[in-house]
């Protein structure tokens, strides 16, 4: 076709392909001056399709609701995008991928020291809407708590939390996967950290 488009990360990636041999069908094609009308038409026509966009009273009742509200409100409205610098001894790194879907998570975590709390968290997901919502909610439940409580996070709380269906289960197993990855490398970092200052204490002392 003309046009392709696929929505990955909360953004519509499009792609226009000009192929011979078409004339046939160029009546069939909406005349675009811009390629900025091309991209708004595809994000609107997208949204109504993934059930994340706003629905008339007309259309509300007829079209059905693909995905449940708190979707729809962690996808429009992420909490904690962004980075944390993973060289920092505090930041924990979890680095997670589904193969059979391609969608791809990142889930950082940044640690007190002294009591072993998570005082912060920060995601960037590449993949569907219930992958970005599930890291979304991932990164709001760690933040404030002691990392042996993180570890007791489940997919299936936060499933039931979103109200995924079936074939979305594998977006909120990979935020629990996520999770467990972030405080395993935080807690290698700590140990390589405190094997280096012991080992240092004792080429002082000989």
């Amino acid at each position: 076709p003309p046009l392709v488009f696929f929505h990955t990360n909360g953004n519509l990636i499009i792609y226009i392909q000009q192929q011979q041999h078409t004339h046939r069908h160029s009546s069939l094609i909406p005349k675009f001056n811009e390629l900025g009308q091309i991209t708004k038409m595809l994000k609107h026509v997208g949204n109504r399709i993934l059930g994340l966009g706003k629905r008339s009273p007309v259309t509300r009742g007829v079209l059905p609701r693909l995905y449940h509200e708190r979707v729809v409100d962690h996808y429009n409205n992420p909490r904690n995008v962004g980075s944390f610098d993973k060289n920092d001894p505090t930041v924990g790194t979890g680095l997670v991928g589904a193969p059979a879907c391609g969608d791809v998570m990142k889930l950082q975590i940044k640690v007190d020291e002294q009591t072993g709390k998570i005082t912060d968290a920060c995601f960037k997901t590449f993949g569907c809407g219930s992958a970005i919502a599930s890291s979304s909610v991932a990164t709001e439940w760690v933040k404030g708590r002691q990392m042996e409580e993180v570890l007791s996070i489940k997919n299936t709380e936060i499933a039931k939390h979103l109200s995924l269906p079936p074939v979305k289960l594998h977006c909120s197993m990979l935020a629990e996967d996520a999770i467990k990855a972030a405080v395993k490398d935080y807690e290698a970092k700590k140990a390589k950290f405190n094997g280096n200052a012991e080992n240092a204490s004792s080429e002082k002392a000989a």
